[in-house]
């Protein structure tokens, strides 16, 4: 019996990208002849992105994706609780619904799992050969500072905690009691799973098509502290 990929995609204000991203993530072909189950979950838009995913899920009616709809904005974090709580698949990935991380390098993340050394791999920007837009240095320096201070608590040798691309065995990240509904989640997840019982946690290297604030980007400074407030939280107070 073939094995399910469950993709979730958070999505708020997605319009300019959301159909060209889900061209790309149904049209690839992941190993081991696995399935796909995409699950878009569209954050209160107060743009069209609901109607352009209604308008491609018409065009794939023989691919599984489904839309899952928020009744009001609640950030990311919110978005991806509700998408992976859903999740029937073997694996759970994370796509953003902008353009910046490319769905053909979903294989590139299963691999260490379906190989049998992995239970979760994260997709760092800061490693391997992959293309790399060039765009912010203070963003790269403070990814990477976010990381070391996550490091110095999970113990961890991480390169790039802050990365959109995380995979996992689904029964491990839904045993993990989620809080942080922006952009606190990704430290919150990371302290959570390093703490699992005899997890194994790789990293591969991914390309990165980074977009700036005239295309779209929504990350910002206060973003990062909350990023330093929930690494604090969740590795010392919240344990």
């Amino acid at each position: 019996m073939s094995q399910t990929l469950s993709i979730i995609i958070p999505a708020y204000n997605e319009e300019a990208t959301i159909v060209s991203l889900l061209e790309k993530v149904v049209g690839v072909d992941l190993i081991d002849n696995m399935t796909k189950e995409i699950i878009i979950v569209n954050d209160a838009s107060s743009d069209n992105t609901a109607e352009e995913v209604r308008k491609t899920m018409a065009s794939f009616d023989n691919v599984n994706i489904r839309l899952i709809e928020l009744d009001r904005n609640q950030g990311k974090g919110a978005a991806l609780h509700k998408g992976i709580a859903l999740a029937t698949g073997n694996y759970v990935i994370i796509q953003d619904a902008d353009l910046e991380y490319d769905p053909n390098e979903y294989n590139i993340l299963l691999k260490p799992i379906l190989d049998g050394y992995a239970d979760v791999v994260y997709g760092s920007r800061f490693i391997g050969g992959k293309p790399h837009r060039i765009l912010f240095f203070w963003h790269s320096i403070g990814n990477k500072i976010l990381t070391r201070i996550s490091n110095a608590f999970t113990n961890l040798n991480m390169t790039d905690m802050e990365t959109c691309y995380k995979l996992w065995k689904r029964d491990i990240i839904q045993s993990v009691d989620l809080k942080e509904k922006r952009f606190g989640f990704e430290p919150e997840v990371t302290a959570k799973v390093s703490r699992l019982k005899n997890v194994r946690i790789y990293e591969v290297g991914i390309s990165y098509y980074g977009r700036s604030y005239a295309d779209g980007k929504k990350i910002g400074w206060r973003d990062g502290f909350r990023a330093i407030y929930a690494i604090l939280k969740y590795n010392l107070w919240a344990r």
